[in-house]
């Protein structure tokens, strides 16, 4: 596999590895990385990027046009190797284009490009995806990037997320890995969340609507990150219990609901994208200088 690619600027140094256009590695100028370093005693991902699906399919299987296809959590694109597309000092694009291999499990003509930019203290990263077949193509897409808890700077403050719109949107838990029903109230109050590890012992804190288009985690009287979100309408939080590591993971799309089937294009917040149409998916984070 190729070496990771890095670009940066005066305040930030950013890698990106092949294998996924996987970003492995966030500095700002004092050296101090606030991206989570993989660690395969609690989860081996740093910030993967998940496409076709979002969460888990049924018995690890989705369904399209009546055929049944493999398809892993989260599904193939953070365990494949990309091509670097084009590079700068500052921007680099990694693209996954269908192959034999894609269409034994996704039966789609796509391009998937990922491209990481920085501008000052902001990082981007956004995907586009193209359908280059002849049919609608069902998908879902997200991100998953693990930030530092504590944040550097932040050892011993309490932790909290708190949305731009301040808003207290309702909460999904996973049941068996897949999306429930019924909502649960929100544990937001006036936008506010302290977080606490305990938390996350049912798994992730899904917010398929309402929590907005940015927000900031951040440490009570410490550093803080604010985030923007661009066409990702679900927001979930998570950690890997006592792990050091918060994931905000903005998405469009979600798990497939409890006892509904494995049909792709019935899954949550699936976008339907027509023959020869594209779309982009992004996050910013800005970052303390």
């Amino acid at each position: 596999m190729s070496q990771a690619v890095r670009i940066g600027n005066e305040y930030l140094t950013v890698d990106v590895s092949p294998l996924g256009a996987e970003m492995q590695g966030l500095k700002t100028r004092d050296g101090r990385d606030w991206l989570w370093n993989g660690d395969a005693q609690y989860w081996t991902g740093r910030s993967p990027v998940l496409f076709p699906i979002v969460g888990k399919a049924p018995d690890d299987h989705i369904e399209i046009d009546g055929r049944v296809y493999p398809m892993a959590q989260h599904g193939f694109a953070r365990r494949t190797t990309f091509d670097l597309a084009a590079s700068t000092p500052t921007m680099c694009r990694f693209e996954l284009k269908a192959s034999d291999v894609t269409r034994a499990v996704y039966p789609f003509d796509f391009l998937l490009a990922v491209e990481h930019a920085v501008d000052g203290t902001r990082l981007t990263v956004a995907a586009e995806v193209e359908n280059h077949g002849e049919t609608d193509m069902p998908f879902g897409i997200g991100f998953h990037p693990a930030f530092l808890w504590p944040l550097p700077g932040g050892e011993g403050k309490p932790h909290q997320v708190v949305l731009d719109n301040g808003a207290e949107p309702a909460l999904s838990q996973l049941e068996g890995g897949f999306i429930p029903h019924t909502l649960m109230d929100s544990p937001f109050e006036g936008g506010r969340l302290t977080l606490r590890p305990d938390m996350f012992k049912a798994d992730a804190l899904i917010f398929p609507q309402g929590a907005g288009e940015g927000l900031t985690y951040g440490a009570e009287g410490g550093p803080q990150l604010h985030f923007t979100f661009e066409n990702l309408p679900n927001l979930a939080l998570w950690q890997k219990v006592g792990a050091p590591f918060l994931c905000v993971e903005p998405w469009h799309g979600m798990a497939a609901r409890a006892g509904a089937g494995a049909e792709l294009s019935a899954r949550p917040s699936t976008t339907v994208l027509v023959a020869g149409e594209k779309a982009r998916f992004a996050f910013t984070v800005e970052m303390p200088a």
